[in-house]
């Protein structure tokens, strides 16, 4: 089974529209894939859905991380890394799929993405990730 790190952003469009993050996320609810979650990925959750923009209610976010817990696997990073200069809240992602093993991490960043790899672990797009990961429920 992959192991995935989500980048926060893929957790916010999960929650908030149709499309393939949530499809990424109903993955790793039905079991098809073993999501990775850390504490600062959660926080950086709660932070942007309190923001304007979503304006959820404590409650519903309070529910939306209950039931990601639910779900993924918590790791608590041991390690911390600096590798993104333009963005170093960044790094905390790449903490978590190191801790996790992960064999893929999804984000919309390009900060990310132009990593490519980031040391065991790949670094793609969504709507990569899903044409993956199809190729690997396929295969014998």
């Amino acid at each position: 089974m992959l192991r995935v790190t989500a980048d926060t952003n893929i957790f916010i469009s999960g929650l908030n529209f149709a499309g393939i993050p949530r499809r990424i996320l109903n993955l790793a609810e039905s079991g098809a894939i073993r999501m990775i979650v850390s504490d600062d990925i959660l926080d950086e959750v709660r932070w942007v859905l309190r923001r304007k923009k979503f304006a959820w209610p404590e409650a519903k976010i309070d529910s939306a991380l209950t039931q990601i817990l639910w779900f993924c696997e918590h790791v608590k990073p041991n390690e911390s890394v600096q590798v993104i200069a333009e963005d170093p809240t960044d790094d905390r992602i790449l903490e978590c799929a190191v801790a996790s093993r992960s064999d893929y991490l999804v984000t919309g960043d390009n900060h990310l993405l132009k990593l490519g790899r980031f040391r065991n672990t790949k670094i793609v797009k969504p709507a990569d990730f899903l044409e993956i990961q199809t190729q690997e429920e396929r295969a014998p």
